[in-house]
């Protein structure tokens, strides 16, 4: 028996296979083959780098170990799942096309036979196909319409690649899993597909963030306030342009009241209604010796108007 060589180990299985007739199991095969074809050119793989074995079904595909798994885990992650979306788009309802996928790594030796194909033998190999024929994977694709795939990944490869969360490799996109299978269970980590969480916001994005435009204010979102301006009942006369806070201005004319310009204000005191009939109330005193000047000037001019016109009629 030839020794066995450590090898990156690629399972894939069509979803549904038997239950096509021939002509699209035929269409399945060859669109599986063209997936894979450039999802290991994407990550990388050369042909002299891989072997692969037909299952009818699905396919065997061992790796060398110079295949680096984080570049062959990130074309699973990413470009296979839109090869199968470009195929189901165009394909009908019978020729859907989805995955179930498992990637591992171990033990296997290649062992040929006159007259016969395949010939790989390995306990990590056979580990790997109870996994991809394993309920676990099976009701996860089931229960997710919206995905074309579900990637398993096996324990070693979890602890030796995905945990370290190399680039494009997000360990917290994965679940453990406890497959039960043939003689005991298989502990793996399941990727959770369109449900992985997305990228989180850095401080930067945080820093830069803004209400859209006409929002309304929340409670982590302070109001801003600029100049404020309060009129109480003087003739103030302003010229030109007044602006404050965010850019609100008058321009021209005449304005009344009080101008306060700040955030803040203190009310004055309102002035108290006279009373005539107090004379020892100033304001009362005041408005009456206001109204008699503007009683004689009033007056006054009404002479002067007079004189003037009697003057011109003579």
């Amino acid at each position: 028996m030839p020794e066995p060589l450590n090898r990156t180990i690629l399972l894939l299985d069509i979803e549904r296979f038997s239950r096509r007739d021939d002509v699209v199991q035929a269409v399945l095969r060859r669109a599986l083959r063209l997936v894979v074809d450039r999802t290991l050119v994407a990550a990388g793989v050369e042909p002299s780098q891989q072997y692969r074995e037909d299952r009818g079904d699905g396919l065997i595909v061992l790796l060398s170990p110079d295949v680096p798994k984080t570049s062959m885990l990130r074309s699973l992650l990413t470009l296979t799942p839109e090869l199968l979306h470009d195929h189901n788009r165009l394909a009908s309802s019978s020729a859907q096309l989805r995955l179930r996928m498992v990637l591992a790594a171990g033990e296997v030796a290649h062992d040929p036979q006159v007259g016969t194909a395949g010939g790989l033998v390995g306990h990590d190999l056979n580990q790997a196909c109870r996994l991809l024929d394993a309920d676990a994977l099976r009701t996860a694709l089931a229960e997710r319409g919206r995905d074309t795939c579900v990637l398993a990944v096996s324990d070693p490869v979890y602890q030796g690649v995905v945990r370290h969360g190399h680039r494009g490799v997000r360990p917290e996109s994965f679940t453990p899993v406890d497959a039960p299978v043939k003689n005991g269970t298989v502990s793996a980590w399941l990727h959770l597909g369109s449900a992985a969480p997305g990228p989180a916001a850095g401080p930067a994005a945080e820093q830069h963030r803004r209400p859209a435009p006409g929002s309304a204010p929340t409670d982590a979102e302070p109001v801003r306030t600029g100049a404020v301006f309060h009129f109480h009942g003087a003739p103030p006369v302003v010229h030109g342009s007044l602006v404050g806070g965010d850019q609100h201005g008058v321009s021209g004319g005449r304005v009344t009241g009080d101008v306060v310009l700040g955030g803040s204000h203190r009310e004055p005191a309102r002035p108290h209604a006279a009373d005539p009939t107090d004379p020892t109330d100033g304001t009362a005193g005041t408005d009456r010796t206001g109204a008699a000047d503007a009683a004689d000037a009033a007056s006054a001019a009404s002479a002067a108007s007079a004189a003037s016109a009697e003057g011109e009629s003579r």
